[in-house]
């Protein structure tokens, strides 16, 4: 078994011809957001998550991406409410969030 039962990677690319990406939309903020709340969360999480920055996955014109592995769920995500929402369903829960999905 893996030492993480969760990877969670964040889109947090920068386009600099000004093109659509998910910095647009405080990727960064968003990422750094998860990574406090797990952090905060400790025990009441099951297993081990690891949150991570990842560049361009080329899924811009859907949003700001996320994507949990080993499931491969590929998320998008407006405001702290759907990313709460992700961390409790699916990295505590195990469920994904079928809304968010892309």
């Amino acid at each position: 078994m893996s030492y993480y039962r969760y990877h969670v990677f964040f889109c947090t690319n920068l386009r600099a011809d000004g093109s659509q990406c998910c910095q647009q939309y405080g990727a960064q903020e968003a990422r750094d957001y998860v990574k406090r709340r797990v952090k905060e969360l400790g025990s009441a999480i099951p297993h081990k998550v690891r949150i991570n920055t990842a560049g361009c996955m080329d899924r811009c014109a859907e949003g700001p991406t996320i994507v949990i592995y080993p499931e491969a769920i590929w998320y998008t995500y407006v405001d702290h409410s759907d990313l709460d929402e992700i961390v409790e369903q699916h990295l505590i829960g195990g469920q994904p969030v079928a809304r968010l999905r892309i």
